[in-house]
């Protein structure tokens, strides 16, 4: 049953799977689950059944959206990667997104979006979230998070866990259209252990 539009919205860098499918005016149908670091298990499985319960195809897509990270450096690679196989399969428009970014559409207001990093730190970003879509406040870091909570403004509404709101994202300037599909990489914001252990062994 193929529709003038269908985007697809993936997002697993976090511990929670997003997946979702919209026709440009309605939602189609979206999957919003805590994972046990079987996202890339899931992935396929869940947009598969997705695709068969409302008759679709992979070729059916009109534009895909996918989210960079910050997040588990396994989880953001996953979704990247399916993103970028569809899309340069289906030769149709890939757009990225923060991870974080992409959950502050939860709320509507002055929103900090957080993911957890550990020892009280997390990778965060601050936007501003409204019926016209959604604009980046402050850049996103990583940050101890108590420390950070300190220096805002007592009504700014927080974000850790909470399905997003994909229609909030269009037109917003935190969605990215993607120029080349193979310069598409994940974002993390905080050094990996392979690039924590080179400088260590090449400062010896």
């Amino acid at each position: 049953m193929p529709t003038s539009s269908l985007n697809l919205v993936l997002d697993s860098a976090t511990d929670y799977l997003f997946i979702s499918l919209d026709d440009g005016a309605s939602l189609i149908e979206e999957y919003y689950r805590k994972g046990k670091k079987n996202h890339s298990v899931r992935l396929m499985d869940e947009l598969s059944k997705m695709f068969e319960r409302h008759s679709y195809k992979p070729e059916d897509l009109t534009s895909i959206i996918v989210g960079i990270g910050p997040g588990s450096y396994t989880g953001v690679r996953i979704g990247v990667v399916v993103a970028k196989m569809m899309a340069w399969a289906q030769a149709i428009p890939l757009y990225t997104v923060s991870s974080l970014a992409l959950k502050a559409t939860a709320k509507t207001g002055t929103v900090l979006s957080w993911i957890d990093a550990r020892r009280g730190h997390a990778f965060l970003g601050l936007y501003e979230v409204n019926e016209k879509g959604v604009s980046l406040l402050e850049d996103e870091h990583y940050t101890h998070l108590d420390t950070y909570r300190q220096g805002l403004p007592v009504d700014t509404l927080e974000v850790e866990d909470a399905k997003p709101d994909v229609f909030k994202l269009k037109g917003s300037t935190v969605l990215k259209h993607v120029e080349n599909i193979h310069h598409v990489a994940p974002v993390y914001l905080r050094e990996t252990e392979a690039e924590r252990n080179l400088k260590t062994h090449g400062a010896k």
